[in-house]
Parts: C-alpha cells; structure tokens; sequence
C-alpha cells in the first residue's frame, strides 16, 4: 500500500512507519494479534513498541515480541499505577531486563504524572530515578510518561544523564519545554493529539521542531484521534497521525516518513523491514 498525504505519493516501497508506542497487550488486539497486525501492515505499519504498564504485564509483551515480528517489547512501571506498585516489582523489573533478547528493546513506559488526584510525586520520583538507573545499566533507552510534570521530568533526565535517552512520548506541552527535552537529547512523541484542530499549540510545536527529534505514535487503544472519537485506537492510524504531520510540516512527505524511521531505528536500535509480506 502506498500511503499518501492528500493526492501525493509519500514514500517509496523501502519506507514504512513504526508505531513506537502502543498497548498492545491490551484489548482489542489481545486474543486478535494476527489480524490485529495484518491491519497495520495495510496502512505500511510494520513495526510496533509495546511498553509495559506494570510487572504483572511483562510475561505477556515479552512473549509477544517472541512470538510476533513486527512486535519490540519495553518494559517498565508506569506512573499511573504508582498506587499498585510494590517494592518487589523494581526486582522483577531488573530481572527481566537482565534476561533481555534482542526484542527487549526499551525501559518503559515510566516517567511522572502530577494529574493524578494523589499523585505521591515523592514516590514516583524515586520509582523513576531507580528505572532511569535500570536503564542505564542495560544500555537501553526510555519511552516516558509526562503529564503536568514536564520541568520535574526534564530536571530528573538531566540529573541522570542517560546515554542512550529515550523519548518523551505523547506530547502537548509548549515549545519551550519540548525544546528543553531535545537540548537533553530526548525525542519527541507525536500522536492523534496533532488531529484536533483545536490541539493549536501542540500543533504548532510539532510544526516548529526539528523533525530530526520526532516518532511516531498512536498511544493505541487510548488517544482516539479525530473522526473516531468513542473507537479503541489502533496502531494503523499512526499512518492518519502521519498525515497530518505532512499538513503541517514544510518538508515534502518522502523526507518526512524517512526521517521518522531513521529517528525510530536510531534510538532504539531497530532492525531495518527487509521484505513486506502483506
């Protein structure tokens, strides 16, 4: 299939977008994998990061990414869950990555949320500065969680000084402090936010970025994006979040989509789609 923006042909047959953020341990895809990923290979997604929610969930994205080629497992504790999670799970967390494959290809998803009505930042500080530590450890890069804690994350990244940095995934914060991230070496999420007319200023800032420091996401199942509002997300729609990305980039849709996978193999190491099969 070749994707386009409007009426203009976007990419070769070598170029193919990457989901770098999706649940797909989650339902719907649970239970439907195989036709879950034949539908995003017909929007030429074919490749998908799967990123942990909490310890409980690691055996299944671990055998995901085993089982499935197209799937790269992340694994981490998300901030959300900070209520839930237990002092056992960092062990778990750290023996999992200790035994990690080739598919295990990220720390995530971890970060901070100061959305929440107890967000015990204190707590999520330390569970976050104990991953961030992980992944340095195991040479691996981080997808992170930020809502209403950009500044505390950045100051946080800029402590521990990552290598291998990560990305600060589904962005809609302001220019500044994506540009604060980027200045650390971070990359940028972007997602059906952009699809919102009304998202004006995350739609300018994704406009304004370098496109060297964005990836591709959809956040699937959540983060519905415009038009299918009240549907689970699904990961073939990062190619309607690409779309739109053309709307509102100058560059020509070629060197967009090529620019997002080079940024995408780049962080976290993935190996190139040789033949499609779909």
């Amino acid at each position: 299939m070749v994707q386009t923006c409007g009426q203009m042909p976007c990419f070769s047959d070598s170029l193919y977008f990457v989901d770098t953020h999706c649940h797909f341990d989650f339902p719907p895809f649970s239970g439907a994998e195989t036709a879950s990923l034949a539908r995003a290979a017909q929007a030429n997604v074919r490749q998908i990061i799967v990123p942990a929610v909490s310890a409980d969930y690691f055996p299944r994205i671990v055998d995901l990414a085993a089982n499935y080629p197209q799937l790269f497992a992340a694994l981490g504790l998300h901030p959300l869950y900070i209520a839930q999670h237990q002092t056992a799970d960092l062990a778990i967390l750290a023996a999992s990555l200790a035994d990690k494959t080739d598919k295990l290809i990220a720390v995530g998803e971890i970060g901070l949320d100061l959305y929440m009505d107890e967000p015990q930042l204190s707590r999520q500080l330390a569970l976050l500065h104990a991953q961030l530590k992980l992944a340095r450890q195991h040479d691996l890069p981080v997808i992170l969680h930020s809502r209403r804690s950009h500044d505390q994350l950045a100051a946080a990244l800029r402590k521990a000084a990552l290598p291998r940095t990560g990305v600060v995934h589904g962005f809609a914060g302001s220019l500044a402090q994506a540009q604060a991230f980027i200045r650390l070496g971070y990359y940028i999420g972007v997602g059906g936010t952009i699809t919102y007319q009304r998202a004006q200023k995350t739609r300018n800032v994704m406009a304004t970025l370098p496109l060297s420091a964005l990836l591709l996401e959809t956040d699937a199942p959540d983060m519905p994006l415009a038009g299918f509002q009240g549907q689970p997300n699904r990961p073939e729609r990062a190619a309607n979040v690409f779309d739109v990305l053309c709307e509102l980039r100058p560059e020509a849709p070629q060197e967009i989509a090529a620019q997002l996978l080079e940024n995408s193999q780049r962080l976290f190491r993935l190996p190139p789609v040789k033949k499609f099969t779909s």
